[in-house]
C-alpha cells in the first residue's frame, strides 16, 4: 500500500495550512517515519468509526454499503453478551435499556464477514457541577514555601492553602500537574513532561506526616538550608526526601501493626495491575540505566508474567518500596480533598492533566500501541511561533486507542480525577486532531492526525460522571470550526484566558462575551502575571535573553489603555489586579481562577515557553511562606471583587 492511501486510511491529513496562511506538505520521508510508528490498523468495512451510543437520545449506525444485509450485531462485555439483533436495511437501531459502559461490537453480514469495533454507552453530558459561580486560588505547588517544608511545597502546605482559599472564600484551589517526574532527573522538573500521568510525584510527600519518621532529619541543616533559596534546588530535595523516605519504607515494613498494612494492600488492589507495572518498571528502569527500548528484550513490553517473577527475585522490595511511595503520596493527597469537603468548598482541588508523557517514560513503554515514542506532540506555525512547536512529548493515537477500546485514555482521566472535584485537559484540541513531529525532523514537517473524537468526548462523560468531577478543555489556539460547540455540547467547559479575548482592534471584550460553562482567568503559566504584564517586564526579560517577545512597547501600551476602556465600560475605575479581578467576577463563567502569584504582585511569570536554562522554569518559589499570605493579599478588596461568587457571600 502507498504512503498517501496508508496515511488516509490512519486519519492522517500530509498537507495543511499553518496559522499564517501557508501551504505546508510533508516531507515524504517525514511521512515515512510516522507512519511507521503508527500501530497497523484495518480499515473498518463496515462502520465509519467506534460507535457511541448517548442515554436518552435516539440512536442508530448506518452501515456501510460493502455489508450485506441481512447483518447480525451482537453488543458484548468481557464474555456475555447483553444485547444482540438483526439489520435488514443497513441501519443498527440501538435499544434505549444499555447501560452505560464500554463494549465491543460483533458485526456478521449476510456473506460471512464479521468484524468488531469499540461501542461506548455514554450519559449525555459530563458532571456539570453542582454549583452556580464560584472561584479559585490557583497556585503552583512546588513554589510555596513555609517554616517546615523541605524546601518544596508539599500537601501539608497544600492543606493550609486549602485553608487560606477557604478564608478568602474561594471554593477550591487550582494546581498545576500533580504527575510523576523522574526521581533521578531533577532538573527535568516540568510537571507537563511527566515520567508518568497515572502516578503521583513523590516530592510533594510530607516526609515528616510518615509513620516511622526520623526526626534528626528536622534539624538538618542541609533541609534549613534548602527552604532558604529563591529557586526550588530540586536535587537537594530529591536526595534528601528519597533517603528519608527509605527511612519511613524500612520503618514500615518492620512495624507490627496489622492496620497500616491492610490499608497498604486495600490501595495495592485498588490500583492494580497499574501500580504493579508501574514499581516493575521504575526498578528495571534505574537497574539498566537505558531508555527502556534499550532494555534487554524480555522487558522491553510489560509482561504480567515477568513482572511476578520480578516481584518473587532480590528486587522485591524495591518493587515493594515504589508502591509504599505511591501510597503515601495519595493518602496526603486524599487527606487534602477530605479537608475541602469539611470546609465545604464547592470544588475542591482543580488539577492540570499534562497533554502527553516523556517517550522513555512509564506510560510510554506500558501503553506502545496507543503511545508513539517516535512522534512529538507539537504545534505547526503561526504568528507568534513561526518556525512550529515541539513539545518533546508522546500523546496518545487514534488507532492503539481504538484498539483497546479507548482504556488507556480511560486510565489517565480516572488517575486524573480520583481526587478531583475539576480537571483541565491540557490542549484538549487533541481530542480531535494532533499535531505530530517525528523525532529528527523540523517543528513545521510535522502532520495532523485526526482522532476518534466522539469516542473521546463520549469517555470524557462517563468517567466525569463516575468521579462527580467537572472537566475543562483548555482550547487556546488555532481551534477547528464547530470544536466548542461539540465540546459544549458534551458538557467539557471552554477556557477563556483574558489576555486573549480581544478584537481585531485589541479592544478586550466585555462581560457578556465569558460563556457560561467556562473557567476565566486573566493570564496562565505560560505568559506573563498581572504585574509583570503592567510593568512591560515581560516584554524586558525576553529580549534580555534573546527572545522575540511578539510585541512591541506600543503594542502593550495599547493593551494597558484597552484595558482601562473595558474596566471603565463596566463602571471599575481603578485598574490593579483587583479591579481585573472584579471584572472576571462580573462574568457568567461560573469558574473564575486567580492565581496567588497576581495576590502576591509577582512580576515573574512561571514558565517562558521555548527556554530551557536561560530562565529558572517550574523553580521560582513565592516570596513569603505561607503563614504570611494572607497579610499580604489586600483581603478587603478581594472579597469585594468576588462578592457575587464568594463563599463569604453565600
Amino acid at each position: 500500500m502507498d504512503p498517501i492511501t496508508r496515511a488516509r486510511q490512519l486519519g492522517i491529513q500530509t498537507e495543511y495550512i499553518d496559522g499564517q496562511g501557508h501551504r505546508h506538505v510533508t516531507d515524504a520521508a517525514a511521512l515515512q517515519t510516522i507512519l511507521d510508528a503508527l500501530p497497523v490498523r484495518t480499515p473498518y468495512r463496515f462502520l465509519d468509526q467506534a460507535v457511541v451510543v448517548r442515554l436518552g437520545q435516539s440512536s442508530q449506525t448506518l452501515l456501510k454499503s460493502a455489508a450485506m444485509v441481512p447483518v447480525r450485531w451482537k453488543i458484548v462485555a468481557g464474555a456475555q453478551v447483553i444485547a444482540d439483533g438483526e439489520a435488514r436495511d443497513r441501519t443498527l437501531v440501538w435499544p434505549g435499556e444499555l447501560p452505560v459502559g464500554s463494549y465491543r461490537l460483533h458485526l456478521t453480514d449476510a456473506s460471512g464477514f464479521a468484524e468488531q469495533a469499540p461501542l461506548i454507552v455514554a450519559p449525555q453530558r459530563a458532571f456539570g457541577g453542582d454549583f452556580d459561580r464560584c472561584w479559585l486560588l490557583a497556585v503552583q505547588l512546588y513554589g510555596v514555601r513555609s517554616a517546615r517544608n523541605w524546601g518544596i511545597g508539599d500537601f501539608t502546605d497544600l492543606e493550609g492553602l486549602i485553608e487560606l482559599a477557604a478564608s478568602l472564600g474561594a471554593d477550591g484551589v487550582g494546581l498545576n500537574p500533580l504527575h510523576t517526574l523522574f526521581d533521578d532527573r531533577p532538573g527535568d522538573c516540568s510537571p507537563y513532561s511527566p515520567n508518568s500521568r497515572l502516578f503521583l510525584n513523590p516530592l510533594y510527600i510530607d516526609i515528616e506526616k510518615l509513620p516511622g519518621f526520623q526526626p534528626e532529619f528536622e534539624s538538618n541543616a542541609a533541609v534549613a538550608q534548602l527552604r532558604v533559596g529563591d529557586v526550588v534546588d530540586y536535587a537537594g530535595v530529591a536526595e534528601l526526601k528519597w533517603r528519608a523516605l527509605r527511612f519511613a519504607f524500612d520503618a514500615f515494613t518492620a512495624n507490627p501493626e496489622a492496620g497500616p498494612k491492610r490499608d497498604f494492600e486495600r490501595f495495592r488492589a485498588e490500583r492494580a495491575p497499574l501500580l504493579s507495572r508501574f514499581a516493575c518498571f521504575e526498578v528495571l528502569r534505574h537497574k539498566f540505566g537505558k531508555p527502556w527500548w534499550e532494555w534487554p528484550e524480555p522487558w522491553r513490553q510489560p509482561d504480567a508474567a515477568n513482572c511476578a517473577s520480578l516481584r518473587q527475585g532480590p528486587d522485591a522490595a524495591e518493587i515493594d518500596f515504589v508502591e509504599f511511595v505511591q501510597w503515601a503520596a495519595d493518602l496526603q493527597l486524599q487527606a487534602c480533598k477530605e479537608l475541602t469537603v469539611r470546609l465545604g468548598m464547592k470544588v475542591g482541588l482543580y488539577l492540570d492533566v499534562a497533554v502527553g508523557v516523556q517517550s522513555d517514560g512509564f506510560d510510554a513503554w506500558n501503553e506502545q500501541s496507543a503511545i508513539s515514542r517516535h512522534l512529538s506532540v507539537g504545534a505547526p506555525p503561526d504568528a507568534l511561533n513561526t518556525a512550529g512547536q515541539n513539545w518533546g512529548l508522546a500523546g496518545f493515537n487514534a488507532a492503539g486507542l481504538e484498539l483497546q477500546s479507548f482504556e488507556p485514555f480511560r486510565e489517565m482521566l480516572r488517575a486524573s480525577m480520583r481526587h478531583a472535584g475539576a480537571i483541565r485537559l491540557d490542549h484538549v484540541l487533541g481530542l480531535k486532531r494532533l499535531y505530530l513531529v517525528p523525532h529528527g525532523f523540523a517543528a513545521d514537517n510535522g502532520v495532523y492526525v485526526q482522532m476518534p473524537f466522539e469516542a473521546l468526548l463520549a469517555a470524557t462523560a462517563q468517567e466525569s460522571i463516575r468521579h462527580r468531577c467537572v472537566v475543562i478543555g483548555e482550547d487556546l489556539g488555532t481551534v477547528p470550526e464547530g470544536f466548542r460547540e461539540r465540546m459544549a455540547e458534551w458538557g467539557i467547559w471552554s477556557y477563556q484566558v483574558m489576555m486573549f479575548e480581544r478584537d481585531d482592534r485589541g479592544s478586550f471584550r466585555g462581560i457578556d462575551h465569558y460563556v457560561a460553562n467556562a473557567l476565566v482567568t486573566f493570564s496562565t503559566h505560560d505568559l506573563s502575571t498581572y504585574a509583570g504584564w503592567r510593568s512591560f517586564s515581560d516584554l524586558k526579560l525576553k529580549r534580555s535573553i534573546g527572545i522575540d517577545p511578539g510585541e512591541s512597547d506600543d503594542a502593550r501600551w495599547h493593551a494597558l489603555n484597552m484595558l482601562g476602556d473595558v474596566l471603565r465600560h463596566h463602571a471599575i475605575d481603578s485598574h490593579d489586579l483587583y479591579a481585573v479581578a472584579g471584572f472576571l467576577a462580573r462574568t457568567r463563567s461560573r469558574l473564575l481562577a486567580i492565581s496567588l502569584e497576581d495576590l502576591l504582585g509577582v512580576i515573574d511569570q512561571p514558565n517562558i515557553p521555548g527556554t530551557v536554562n536561560e530562565h529558572p522554569n517550574w523553580r521560582q518559589r513565592l516570596p513569603l511562606t505561607i503563614d504570611a499570605l494572607a497579610s499580604a493579599i489586600d483581603v478587603a478588596a478581594l472579597r469585594r471583587a468576588t462578592a457575587g461568587r464568594s463563599r463569604a457571600a453565600d
